[in-house]
């Protein structure tokens, strides 16, 4: 016989249900369990029976995640996440082609660089707007407005992405230069304004539209990879000095497509994205899918409207309660602070704590490090929290974890380790535990303001924008005017 233990769980936006839970007793064990006897076919059914009662319980747990979402709503909302920093990542990814028309050469970089803070204008204008005169704004049609400026530089840039022009008695790349700056105001604004949309809906699509902008840098590095971009350069000999000395040239293969097919690429995925999100704010499947929520001016909102008190609580969707004074602005200092390093910084110094481990290395770190951040999105669709606890838990985690990458960078051409496969295989393993756990972590954060109800979302957005800004500017100037950070050579 067995005893039966009953509990219950709360999940986040459902309802508590009974848990039940069979623990055996020595009777089922069988205490005198002989090992030399062979198992009987009614043992052999019941151990069967057994592993499908496991396989039934991991079944419905999962599929029970699943159930509680609209897959065709949890679609739109990916397809309108991958529109946000699509274009902006994907310049970046192109890199090693655009430089090779670019007047500018390997300076082009922290041209690039700019360009995206100047694109800090868009957020810091509509929040200005939203702040003094929000009755002048309307929600939707601004998010219409900013993803069809991001969608038609996107179209733009690949045909003037190589159109260069004399400015100040120089040869620029003035058409990439301005088309970036419109691209950037499509990315930058989205912090403040497609994130805020979404605490519309019930807080499980937050997640799927993480996951969507964890794609936007994912699909551009994909398509990349397709090209041709990021492939190992081999050591060919091309000459013998009179001595008998081999002389070696680093060569790669010519690309697949173009860099203009590459933006034609993108320009397909932002319409998907601009599609995602024109089916996202008119289908009535998509609209049954919103929270409790009221909204006001612009994109203020509040859960449970009607409080005779006229407080706000949290969104019946969620299990977060409201926080302290505090709480509020020590998480949104954490975001800024997260947002300053992860976002303004670690894709600078990204190949000066990789690659002094060998090209194998720098091209896994870079690869599964864009890969951990929409699996990590992925993950907290099952495994969701919204404690304070474990925040400062995994926080503390990435401190380490970023501890370790800069000192390799700092180190480099020469980091602890330095040629050894534990080295390459430890650089590997922390700069993708890193950006998944950063990335869950934010989601962490995102998820607990959204719950405090009117515009705590356009605040996560503003402060991740302004943590990003502050570390792109700094990381810039010590790259560029600095010794801190020295890049491995590449030699044959």
């Amino acid at each position: 016989m067995s005893n039966f233990n009953a509990g219950q769980t709360c999940c986040s936006n459902e309802r508590c249900v009974a848990v039940y839970a069979v623990i055996p007793t020595l009777e089922d064990t069988g205490t005198n369990f002989d090992r030399r006897r062979k198992t009987s076919p009614n043992e052999q059914q019941s151990a069967l029976l057994s592993w499908r009662h496991m396989g039934k319980k991991m079944e419905d747990k999962f599929g029970t995640a699943l159930k509680k979402h609209s897959l065709i709503v949890d679609l739109l909302s990916i397809f309108f996440g991958i529109g946000t920093w699509l274009v902006v990542n994907g310049s970046f990814i192109q890199l090693p082609l655009l430089v090779e028309d670019a007047p500018e050469g390997w300076s082009l970089p922290s041209y690039l660089s700019v360009m995206v803070q100047i694109g800090n204008l868009g957020p810091l204008l509509y929040t200005v707007i939203q702040k003094f005169s929000p009755h002048k704004l309307n929600d939707g049609l601004t998010i219409h407005g900013v993803l069809l400026i991001g969608t038609t530089s996107c179209l733009l840039t690949a045909f003037f992405y190589n159109k260069t022009a004399n400015v100040a008695g120089s040869e620029h790349s003035l058409a990439l230069f301005i088309l970036t700056v419109f691209t950037a105001i499509n990315a930058c604004t989205s912090s403040v304004l497609f994130m805020p949309y979404m605490g519309r809906f019930k807080e499980k699509y937050l997640v799927t539209y993480f996951i969507g902008e964890g794609c936007s840098g994912l699909l551009p590095s994909v398509v990349a990879l397709v090209q041709g971009i990021g492939d190992i350069q081999e050591c060919v000999l091309v000459n013998v000095t009179e001595t008998g000395e081999p002389i070696y040239e680093r060569q790669k293969s010519p690309p697949l497509f173009s860099t203009g097919t590459f933006f034609l690429i993108l320009f397909g995925l932002m319409v998907l994205s601009y599609i995602g999100y024109i089916l996202l704010s008119t289908l009535k499947l998509a609209k049954r899918e919103y929270a409790q929520v009221t909204v006001s001016e612009g994109n203020k909102y509040v859960y449970d409207a009607g409080q005779p008190d006229g407080t706000t609580n949290a969104p019946k969707d969620s299990s977060v309660g409201q926080l302290v004074g505090v709480q509020y602005w020590s998480l949104l200092l954490l975001m800024g602070v997260i947002s300053f390093f992860s976002n303004g910084m670690f894709g600078s110094i990204q190949s000066y704590s990789s690659a002094p481990y060998g090209s194998r290395a720098y091209h896994l770190a870079a690869t599964l490090s864009v890969i951990a951040n929409p699996v990590a999105c992925f993950m907290a669709m099952f495994l969701h929290f919204t404690s304070l606890r474990i925040i400062s838990v995994l926080s503390g985690l990435s401190a380490l974890l970023t501890f370790y990458v800069f000192t390799t960078a700092v180190l480099s051409p020469f980091p602890p380790l330095h040629g050894e496969t534990i080295g390459e295989v430890l650089i590997v393993m922390t700069w993708t535990l890193l950006v998944g756990l950063v990335s869950y972590t934010k989601l962490g954060i995102t998820t607990i303001m959204r719950a405090q109800g009117g515009q705590s979302l356009v605040w996560v957005g503003g402060i991740t924008q302004i943590g990003s800004a502050f570390g792109s500017v700094l990381i810039f100037f010590v790259i560029n005017y600095t010794r801190t950070f020295q890049a491995a050579p590449s030699t044959c």
